[in-house]
């Protein structure tokens, strides 16, 4: 259960309705989802979040939008975000993730994180050649 109240686009307010109205446009599809919905109860933090998913996220970069998406499923599933694993997976899925691409990627997000725990528990030095 939400936290804040999930606003409606009956009771959004003009700058709310702005920023809806740019996910729509800007992802092609009528869909707002509950984390937008959510955010709108803070309006200038709603469009400020917007602006940042839109320049990081959207915006023409080195990295491809499906690479984008999979670095963000890795972080979400690093932080235990259910909502962002499922809604960047989703994402993902539409921009080609394939089963076997996923699996791929989870298996290395496994590995990643063992290997993690273990440097950290053995408090292994960097090597100076891995330094800039």
């Amino acid at each position: 259960m939400a936290t804040v109240r999930l606003i409606a686009d009956e009771e959004a307010s003009e700058a709310v309705r702005a920023v809806f109205d740019d996910i729509r446009t800007t992802r092609g599809s009528d869909f707002v989802n509950n984390f937008w919905r959510a955010l709108a109860c803070d309006p200038v933090q709603l469009a400020s979040v917007w602006a940042e998913v839109k320049a990081v996220m959207v915006a023409p970069g080195t990295l491809d939008p499906l690479t984008r998406e999979m670095l963000y499923i890795a972080v979400s599933v690093t932080n235990g975000c259910s909502y962002c694993i499922h809604s960047h997976t989703a994402a993902a899925r539409a921009k080609g993730l394939t089963d076997a691409a996923h699996g791929e990627m989870l298996a290395v997000i496994g590995l990643a994180a063992k290997t993690n725990q273990l440097v950290n528990a053995l408090q292994v030095p960097v090597d100076p050649e891995f330094q800039a």
